[in-house]
């Protein structure tokens, strides 16, 4: 069955997303970390997936999940931690599981954290072109809590469907809580402090929409049917699209007196026409506080080239030398390439 659809849109950067298996994503292979070996874990696999990197730098870790000092008593810790997981596929209602190794090696010296994944675990992660989940790290950076992290993961690899019923066991092994004796005698005390904290922030965050019912026996709660829908994600302009608009605005303006000097009125005026149309780009769309989607940044990219193009035929006109953008902008298929 199909999934249910909401009308939420969250905006989605590519350059800042991990891909993992619908597998890898439904396996128990956050349980029991604290969301900063979380989000090292993710990190890793970011590293691996952008260019095949089997190292990454703590200040890079840092900036891209806004941490603070991250010390290295913290990172040795983490290390040791996630070198332990192993990826747990398991039904979570009937006794069957699969467990494999994550991580060979984890190192970290003078910053640099190095790691060899286990073999097993790199086709969940490296050439995936048939159903993976896409997870935005800035997204997942908004979370406090680990367990948004999990059930986020957990629903997500559940591609297709909009709702699951767990037994109260299966939630609190989902979570890696069924230890805690204060959540197995106390079912209130599950949902306000794990279930409700989850759902919270992946409500606030994420382009998932979820909602729970208990599912009880006389007046127990046995188990819960969590219900969710799948908001729109709409893509974030790349970093080369905004770069190469800034190059072409900045050349414009850089050459502004030279339309003003156009001696043909009718001329003159079409060419700063133009330029304030630049102006009006730059000041509503290229702010840093502007988040452009990529679709937008399309279209400003094709206005913006055939501006230019009219430019260089204004002057033309009137025996100017044509402008060099092009030669040193390169003017991509801007909803092919980018």
């Amino acid at each position: 069955m199909a999934g249910r659809r909401n009308k939420k849109e969250v905006m989605i950067s590519s350059a800042d997303s991990i891909k993992k298996s619908n597998q890898l994503s439904t396996a128990k292979l956050n349980q029991g970390l604290t969301l900063n070996q979380m989000q090292l874990l993710s990190y890793a696999i970011y590293a691996t997936q952008q260019d095949g990197s089997t190292t990454f730098i703590k200040a890079d870790f840092e900036k891209k999940f806004g941490l603070g000092e991250y010390r290295t008593e913290h990172a040795k810790v983490d290390a040791q931690r996630i070198l332990s997981i192993q990826a747990g596929f398991e039904d979570l209602e009937n006794d069957t599981f699969e467990y494999w190794n994550v991580f060979r090696k984890m190192k970290y010296d003078k910053g640099t954290f190095t790691f060899l994944w286990d073999p097993e675990i790199t086709p969940h992660i490296l050439d995936l072109k048939d159903k993976y989940v896409l997870t935005d790290l800035t997204i997942t950076a908004n979370f406090k809590s680990g367990f948004s992290w999990t059930l986020y993961d957990y629903l997500r690899g559940l591609y297709g469907c909009w709702y699951v019923s767990l037994t109260k066991e299966a939630l609190m092994k989902l979570f890696g809580v069924e230890d805690k004796k204060s959540y197995q005698s106390n079912t209130g005390k599950l949902k306000q402090a794990v279930l409700d904290v989850a759902i919270s922030e992946i409500n606030e965050f994420t382009e998932l929409d979820v909602k729970y019912e208990e599912i009880k026996q006389g007046r127990s709660i046995v188990g819960f049917k969590l219900l969710w829908s799948t908001g729109k994600g709409v893509h974030k302009a790349s970093q080369k699209q905004m770069d190469i608009l800034r190059s072409i605005v900045d050349a414009v303006f850089g050459d502004a007196l030279m339309y003003a000097g156009i001696n043909d009125k009718t001329n003159r005026e079409r060419a700063m026409q133009i330029v304030r149309d630049f102006q009006h780009m730059k000041h509503y769309f290229l702010r840093p506080e502007v988040g452009l989607t990529a679709d937008k940044a399309s279209e400003l990219a094709r206005k913006a080239s055939e501006d230019l193009d009219e430019l260089n035929d204004l002057l033309e006109a009137e025996g100017i030398e044509q402008l060099e953008v092009k030669g040193a902008v390169p003017l991509f298929n801007w909803l092919g390439d980018l």
